[in-house]
């Protein structure tokens, strides 16, 4: 069959679409380097407002409380939603597993403010300390069912006469699965970890609800600020966040080609 030619009407809806998505992320990128106070007006180009934020000795601490929560959460979700697709793809049969898939599907459509209020409420009748460790559970409690969706996706495309080959010839589950299944499913448990380190990274609600005294994190900072007006430094802070997640996703992809390559080479053994 030949290829279909992009219409004039496709590239323009392309175009727009693209413009629409990402020309707002290159304008802030561009006045991150703008030597002006004001971040209306041009005044050539600096980088004095990367300079004002390695010296911001808050939003540095900020910074570092988002990516240790957002690192250490996304770590925590992808082990438990890695285990609980697992569960859902493979035990198919076992009791209480409808109830089971809906509490753990119930955050992908409750609102952030219920989830943040229900979250702190709990700490509080725990008397929990608020801090790194309730706004990392708020966190996990969020994403796992992302990474949960994500591999259960692939494990459902799957040819399981691969785990039960491998049980014939004398493997237990668990080996077959160590094995077999685990280096085919690297890739979406690599794309779960980067899809719950960044909404960890962007979230706002919950934290607000889960934070304490001294353990702002960088959404949080960054808002406080912007309702006193945007300071060019927001934008040079923006910038690295957009470099950060660029290079995580990068590295990661790379990663997950290599782990894909050599876990299906190996799977026809």
């Amino acid at each position: 069959m030949a290829a279909r030619k992009l219409s004039r009407f496709n590239v323009t809806s392309l175009t727009l679409g693209f413009a629409f998505l990402y020309l707002p992320i290159v304008i802030l990128v561009i006045y991150s380097f703008n030597a002006s106070r004001l971040v209306t007006v041009w005044g050539g180009w600096s980088l004095r407002w990367y300079h004002e934020f390695f010296n911001d000795k808050a939003m540095i601490e900020a910074a570092w409380m988002s990516l240790s929560v957002a690192a250490t959460s996304a770590t925590i979700a992808t082990l438990l939603g890695t285990l609980a697709a697992v569960a859902l793809s493979r035990g198919e049969g076992f009791r209480g597993r409808t109830l089971f898939s809906g509490m753990l599907y119930a955050p992908l459509v409750m609102p952030e403010v219920i989830t943040g209020l229900s979250l702190l409420l709990l700490f509080v009748a725990f008397n929990a300390e608020r801090g790194f460790w309730t706004i990392t559970a708020a966190h996990t409690t969020l994403t796992m069912c992302f990474v949960a969706v994500v591999v259960q996706s692939r494990l459902g495309a799957l040819d399981k006469s691969l785990e039960e080959a491998a049980m014939d010839l004398g493997c237990d589950p668990v080996r077959a699965f160590v094995m077999v299944t685990l280096p085919l499913i690297i890739p979406s448990i690599a794309a779960g970890w980067m899809l719950a380190f960044t909404l960890s990274l962007d979230d706002l609600v919950i934290a607000s609800f889960t934070t304490g005294p001294g353990s702002a994190t960088l959404p949080i900072r960054i808002y406080s600020e912007v309702r006193l007006g945007v300071k060019p430094e927001i934008n040079a802070i923006c910038t690295l966040v957009i470099g950060l997640i660029a290079v995580v996703i990068v590295v990661a992809s790379l990663a997950t080609k290599l782990t894909s390559k050599q876990g299906e080479s190996a799977a026809p053994l």
